[in-house]
């Protein structure tokens, strides 16, 4: 039979401290912060995150239902991407939308620049942007994550967990590498997300369709 660990007994190895880690994030349903387990646990940092890294590896290399989903110091269980369809078959969830094209320029900037202030951002794009950024905001795929240490103390934003679910990604650090000149940087990056975008096409994306002269 295979030994059990007794419960009062402190966490030693990688495959212990990813079993509790994993329990809790069933059970809580939502995303944990990495603080809190590892306080949680009695273990130091990179204990923790060596476990983290390593249960989420398993996820995707075992072919799993679940993946292990990280930003910063937040975690959380998903199901995978390539099960969406039936997720949300069981959901009642609706499995297409589509950005629209000055929302997907506007999430691929923040996404490959955040953190990233408004005036940054409109001064990428061209143009206004309170529109596409009002609609990342109310669909929680980009969020407030700060302010700059400069005059007028500008918001920050950058991408959240539900940005890295709904395009299927581990963490952001797992989104298409664009390495290219500056002046092409932006049309690639969109171009990245929008890839994303078609990849993850029977994934349930929230965002309305809404009108393609949005600012």
């Amino acid at each position: 039979m295979a030994e059990t660990q007794d419960a009062d007994a402190p966490l030693t190895t990688t495959a212990a401290i990813g079993s509790v880690v994993e329990s809790l994030l069933f059970v809580a349903g939502r995303p944990l912060e990495l603080a809190d387990l590892r306080k949680l646990l009695g273990v130091d940092d990179d204990a923790l995150r060596a476990a983290v890294a390593e249960l989420g590896a398993s996820y995707t290399r075992d072919g799993r239902g679940l993946r292990l989903q990280q930003s910063g110091a937040l975690v959380q269980l998903v199901s995978a991407p390539e099960n969406a369809r039936f997720v949300a078959a069981l959901l009642g969830m609706p499995t297409h939308a589509r950005l629209t094209t000055p929302a997907l320029e506007t999430l691929a900037i923040i996404a490959y620049r955040q953190p990233i202030s408004r005036a940054q951002l409109e001064s990428i794009r061209g143009v206004n942007s309170d529109r596409a950024l009002a609609t990342l905001l109310q669909h929680g795929l980009v969020m407030e994550v700060g302010r700059a240490a400069t005059v007028g103390r500008p918001i920050l934003f950058g991408t959240t967990l539900d940005f890295l679910q709904q395009f299927g990604l581990s963490g952001i650090d797992a989104l298409p590498a664009v390495i290219l000149p500056e002046e092409d940087a932006h049309a690639a990056a969109t171009e990245a997300i929008r890839r994303a975008v078609d990849a993850q096409g029977t994934r349930q994306l929230t965002l309305p369709t809404q009108h393609e002269n949005e600012a």
